[in-house]
């Protein structure tokens, strides 16, 4: 499914935090990339194309700007660290689970991490694989609601949702990120992504409809 629910809107720009630097002066023999170029290389090719997004994604989840940027120096480093690691698959996902391990730690380290227990539904593995085959639909009245709020009341209400709903709705609604692939960086299968981001989006609707319904009585009173 692709959202058009204002994302672009709702992303924060991230503060300046790598320059990218071509690489010199590695000892290498003329005409021949070192290991270690090399793989500076690919990590400029695979995993910094994707530093907007995990800014973005770190400043929902920790709801910080500073303690943001923190966290994603912190997490490029690790990634760059362990690139070596990186055995194919989606890029983006590898590192956003990096970013969200770190923010994680960051918040448990300010005391910030609430345990929340979550009571939720899952659908089996095989309804959800069926489901996420299905052509995409055309935009629920939640999506509705969302497209025509302004960016700031959406990223409050966003913000507003619990964790586990929160990070489903950034990565799938904000970062455009698959079924498959919000399951590898929450760790969660894949009938349990789609029953939080149903819930969450539902949150969203609740956050955001009140407003909006406040509006129109104040427009119709003024009439």
């Amino acid at each position: 499914m692709r959202h058009g629910t204002g994302r672009n809107i709702v992303k924060t720009p991230p503060p300046t935090l790598f320059t990218r630097h071509a690489a010199a002066g590695n000892g290498a023999a003329p005409g021949r990339s070192s290991p270690g170029a090399v793989q500076r290389d690919e990590f400029r090719r695979l995993i910094l194309p994707h530093l907007d997004g995990a800014y973005n994604l770190a400043r929902y989840l920790t709801r910080d700007a500073v303690l943001s940027e923190d966290v994603v120096q912190d997490a490029m480093l690790r990634a760059f660290r362990g690139f070596g690691q990186f055995r194919g698959g989606s890029p983006r996902a590898w590192l956003f689970t990096i970013v969200r391990n770190c923010c994680r730690t960051a918040l448990a380290g300010r005391g910030g991490m609430v345990s929340l227990v979550v009571h939720e539904s899952s659908l089996s593995d095989d309804a959800a694989a069926q489901l996420s085959q299905q052509p995409d639909p055309g935009p629920s009245p939640e999506e509705e609601v969302f497209r025509k709020a302004d960016a700031s009341r959406v990223r409050s209400a966003i913000e507003a949702i619990p964790e586990p709903f929160r990070e489903t709705i950034v990565l799938r609604d904000l970062e455009d990120l698959s079924y498959a692939e919000i399951a590898e960086v929450t760790g969660v299968p894949v009938g349990t992504v789609m029953s939080r981001l149903s819930r969450g989006r539902a949150m969203l609707a609740k956050e955001l409809l009140p407003a909006r319904s406040e509006e129109g009585e104040q427009s119709r009173s003024a009439k």
